[in-house]
Order: structure tokens, then C-alpha cells, then sequence
């Protein structure tokens, strides 16, 4: 079992994580939250979906990610007249050596950029499935493995509707996160005429990692601790969108396990070897909000699937914590955080021993 060695993996996935944060941002003004769930799923080893109306920087946000780490990127535009071979690749007969050469497709690279990818057929879409799920591509009775690290990148436009297919849903499941750009502040704006208006800050960006280096993140992330009382939160929570009466679809034990590598790529980030509840909540709209459906009823009242995810953080309840000794209750050291159900004490790994910001070693990680 991977493990950190006096924290110096966590160490360095936070200074090259925050290289690769600085150099998207560089390109997307005044969007911290976005740029950090962007580098959130690529550590945890996800896709990402992002969703909104034309010109807000949809696929400039895939394309900066893809520019600020050294590793070979391909983009897919997505057409009606797309095929899925086009995506996967073709074998084609060799006529001087007389046998079939398989000819890569476009998903053989470790960043894929899928543009407007729900102007697909369904046909071409599900050439997609094997790929994101278990990064390898068959054809012709033939298993060829995808490199590593591999992450699709898909933007859609939710307005236009002519001429587009919807996502299945076997396919947005297979998305770890979906996230909307939304409109940049005024500020922001302004600022971006000044970086934009003469050139393209693209094209003076350089990789500020390597994809040897996003490997060895992924590796730290593996070793990020979870208590037990925070993996059956996140199970509740997944659970409730199963029977919660607004929701005609619930979210997938994928989605639960999407939601919990996120939580501790999450963690790592914030330079905590250990998964917090408030890293739970956080994340639970982008990962489970894209795979629910609500009801027709709940959409004649307008609820959104978001609005559902927040009324199921409301009312499931935290974990809550008891000393593993006697004495007074512990209290929240100097890196304790208040999340949206009150303040907590931080919990790391079992055998791990008291120290700043840590209070005694505890079976669960939130007390009332």
C-alpha cells in the first residue's frame, strides 16, 4: 500500500499542483473554483464535463490544462458526421506485408479535448464508453491500451439544441464531474482584453509538469486517508438521491466512488493527507448533480438537480466523533476549517500521532 514518507509526496503534489494552477489561470481570468476542480479530477484520475453557453472559455480551459503539462494532447471536434472509428481507430489491410495494421484514432493520447461533444450521434458517443471507463480501446477483437495518464476533457453547449444529441446516460455517468464556466466579472473582463486583445496567451504557455510528474500525483492521492465514517457519508449521501422524491434516476455506486476519489484529490490539494467531511460536501454537486434526473413534477416546479443534491447535504447527517480517551473533549487546532455544518476537528490517519491541528486520534472525524 502506497503511503507518504514524512509527507514529502504531499509536499510535492502541492508545489507542482500549484505550478499547473497557476499557469491555467494565467489564461482563465477570475475562475479559481473551476481551474481547481479541473486539476481536482485530473488527479483523481477522472473526465470532466464542462457545460455552458458559447464563448465563456469552455474550451480554453481544456485546452490551457492540456498546454501546462508535457504530454500529448488530441483534439476531437465532435460532427454529426462523425464515425466511430474516427474516435477509436481502424485496422487497414497492408497490401506489401498482407496483414491488417491498426491505424491509432484520436483517443490515443493521454489529454483528450472533445469539442461540442454532444453534436455526436449516439453511435459515435459510445465509441467513447470503453475508453473513459477502462482506458483501453478494442477493435476488431483486438484490446489496445490507452496511455497514462488519460483524461477526457468534453465541452457541450446546454442552450442549442438543433442538431445535437443528448449525453447518454451510461456516458455522463462515466464523466467524474461536470462544471459551467459561467460569465467572468466585470473585473475580470476588463482584464481579459488586456491578456487577449493582441494575442493568444497560448501561445507563449509552457508545460509546467510532465506527465511522469501527474503520475506521481496520482500515486499521493491514492494514499490520502479515509476514515470509515467518511466513506458511509459518502454512501448516504449517494443513497439518498435513490429514493429522494424529486428524482426519478439516482446517482450510480460509480458516482460514490467518483465522489470519493475526488474528495481525497481534494484533500491532497489542500495539503491534508486525510478526507474531511467539508471535502465531501464540496464536491457533491459537480460529481453527482450531472447524473440525476429529476421528475417531471420537480421539473414543472424548476428544480434543478443541484437544488436536490443541496437539500440531500442538508438533511443527511455528518459524521460526528468521540474521543478515544478520557478527558475533555478535543478541540480544533490552528487548521481546523468550519464547513457548511458547523466546526470540526481534523482527524488524520490511523496511528497517527497528536500534533497541530490534530486533536487525539479518533474512530470518526466530525463530533457534534
Amino acid at each position: 500500500m502506497t503511503t507518504f514518507d514524512d509527507r514529502a509526496s504531499l509536499t510535492d503534489l502541492t508545489t507542482t499542483a500549484e505550478r499547473i494552477r497557476r499557469s491555467v489561470e494565467s489564461v482563465i481570468e477570475g475562475k479559481p473554483e473551476v481551474v481547481r476542480l479541473a486539476l481536482t479530477v485530473l488527479l483523481a484520475e477522472g473526465h470532466l464535463l464542462i457545460e455552458d453557453v458559447p464563448g465563456v472559455g469552455k474550451t480554453m480551459l481544456a485546452k490551457t490544462l492540456a498546454r501546462s503539462v508535457d504530454c500529448s494532447v488530441r483534439r476531437i471536434q465532435f460532427t454529426p458526421d462523425l464515425l466511430p472509428s474516427d474516435v477509436t481507430g481502424v485496422s487497414i489491410y497492408d497490401q506489401q506485408r498482407h496483414e491488417f495494421e491498426f491505424k491509432p484514432g484520436a483517443i490515443f493520447a493521454q489529454i483528450v479535448i472533445g469539442d461540442e461533444i454532444n453534436r455526436a450521434s449516439p453511435k459515435t458517443q459510445s465509441a467513447l464508453l470503453e475508453s473513459m471507463e477502462e482506458r483501453q480501446v478494442t477493435v476488431d477483437g483486438r484490446t489496445y491500451e490507452l496511455p497514462s495518464p488519460f483524461m477526457v476533457v468534453a465541452t457541450q453547449n446546454p442552450v442549442e439544441m438543433e442538431g445535437t444529441y443528448p449525453l447518454p446516460e451510461a456516458q455522463r455517468d462515466r464523466f467524474m464531474a461536470r462544471v459551467s464556466m459561467g460569465y467572468p466579472s466585470p473585473e475580470a473582463e476588463l482584464k481579459m482584453l488586456d491578456t487577449h486583445g493582441a494575442l493568444s496567451p497560448l501561445d507563449d504557455l509552457q508545460p509546467v509538469a510532465h506527465a511522469h510528474d501527474v503520475l506521481k500525483l496520482v500515486e499521493a492521492v491514492r494514499a490520502v486517508h479515509v476514515a470509515d465514517s467518511v466513506r458511509r457519508y459518502a454512501v448516504n449521501l449517494v443513497t439518498a438521491t435513490r429514493t429522494h422524491p424529486d428524482l426519478r434516476l439516482g446517482a450510480s455506486p460509480r458516482a460514490t466512488l467518483h465522489l470519493l476519489r475526488a474528495a481525497k484529490a481534494s484533500a491532497a490539494l489542500a495539503g491534508r493527507e486525510y478526507v474531511l467531511p467539508d471535502d465531501v460536501q464540496a464536491l457533491a454537486a459537480p460529481v453527482l448533480a450531472h447524473r440525476l434526473l429529476p421528475t417531471a413534477q420537480a421539473q414543472l416546479n424548476r428544480r434543478t438537480a443541484e437544488q436536490v443534491v443541496d437539500d440531500i447535504l442538508q438533511g443527511t447527517p455528518v459524521p460526528a466523533t468521540a474521543p478515544a480517551h478520557s478527558g475533555p473533549p478535543a478541540q480544533a487546532g490552528p487548521h481546523g476549517q468550519a464547513g457548511p455544518h458547523g466546526p470540526h476537528v481534523q482527524a488524520g490517519p490511523p496511528g497517527q500521532s497528536a500534533g497541530p491541528g490534530y486533536g487525539p486520534r479518533q474512530s470518526d472525524i466530525r463530533r457534534p
